[in-house]
């Protein structure tokens, strides 16, 4: 669609919720990073509801508080939790903005499971790793109502209802699907940038979305296969070669897919997603792997090269960096079928 046929719904309830200065959020997958951006939005004053089907985590952020450690620091905010949407439709009704990080394999099935809280203005948000994200939201929520995004930041789950905030320095991008610059996306930057998340508004949202799977590329399968926290990870210096093959793989199947990048080094996402991380920190397909789930792998490295062979593009280090994860997942799984659904 172009900016001239298409008119999105302005952001909250009525057109006036624009200049509201707090807004009704739900983060639909709050692990780890869901965590780490609905704490720091709710410490700014909104409305944040934090959704996760884990019970044992909504146990403790309701008991004890969400304990975010920042800096090596614990600080506890008192965050509203649930394991199902239909709490927020009865307590709060329609949400201005709901921010979707489930895993990529859940997306249809849980937003589908939330549409008791998407009103007329609902806006809702993809900040997953992977691509395909935003088509699976418009099939059911609409067009309309759908913004795209990718962030850098990051968290890790120390226990239930404690996590390891990666924002520092983090940035997120957000944009209309046409790339238009409409008063609700540069709203809901205002609203992430008044919080302390460096958010930026994108007019070329699907490079904006290829720039971060480079960085999931470079880190994701190669911790979760080596079973690294990024310290260790970046010690290895045949690591790093394959990680900057792979993404050098990925920057060419974009080019051949007519996708402007603004990564021009492809050693640069390998530098850039530790930027800032503590040595601990690990890639959220560890993460998956260590919580006894399979990975985003399909949606990573596999659309890597599922796009390759569209565009006519050989991509074998990002075949073999799958196999590894599909054989590691047979190993801890058994079979092909996936992990009942999760929202963390």
């Amino acid at each position: 669609m172009t900016s001239s046929t298409y008119d999105p719904p302005p952001l909250g309830r009525t057109s006036a919720c624009i200049e509201e200065t707090v807004l009704k959020i739900c983060v639909l997958g709050a692990g780890a990073l869901g965590c780490a951006i609905g704490g720091v939005l709710t410490e700014a004053g909104h409305e944040v509801w934090l959704v996760n089907r884990g019970q044992a985590h909504v146990d403790a952020m309701r008991e004890r508080g969400l304990t975010l450690r920042d800096v090596g620091v614990d600080r506890v905010v008192q965050v509203r939790a649930t394991t199902f949407c239909q709490e927020i439709a009865e307590t709060s009704g329609p949400m201005d903005l709901i921010i979707v990080l489930v895993k990529s394999f859940h997306t249809r099935e849980v937003m589908a499971s939330a549409l008791s809280i998407v009103g007329d203005n609902t806006v809702v948000m993809s900040l997953q790793n992977g691509l395909g994200h935003e088509e699976v939201l418009a099939d059911v929520v609409g067009r309309d109502k759908v913004l795209a995004g990718k962030t850098y930041t990051g968290g890790v789950m120390l226990a239930p209802g404690h996590i390891i905030v990666g924002t520092q320095g983090k940035e997120t991008l957000i944009g209309e699907l046409d790339g238009s610059l409409s008063g609700r996306v540069q709203r809901i930057a205002a609203v992430f940038n008044e919080a302390s998340l460096i958010t930026t508004v994108s007019q070329n949202i699907l490079g904006t979305m290829w720039d971060k799977l480079l960085i999931n590329v470079a880190t994701g399968a190669l911790s979760g296969i080596t079973r690294l926290p990024y310290g260790e990870l970046y010690q290895v210096p045949e690591v790093e070669a394959c990680a900057i093959a792979a993404v050098a793989e990925t920057m060419a199947v974009a080019r051949a897919s007519g996708i402007e990048l603004l990564t021009t080094d492809p050693r640069a996402p390998w530098v850039k997603a530790a930027a800032g991380l503590p040595f601990e920190f690990k890639a959220s397909m560890l993460q998956s792997l260590e919580k006894g789930s399979v990975t985003e792998i399909d949606y990573v490295n596999g659309a890597v090269v599922r796009q390759g062979a569209k565009c006519g593009v050989p991509t074998p280090v990002n075949q073999a960096l799958v196999a590894c994860m599909k054989g590691i997942e047979r190993g801890l799984f058994g079979g092909d079928g996936l992990p009942r659904c999760s929202l963390s």
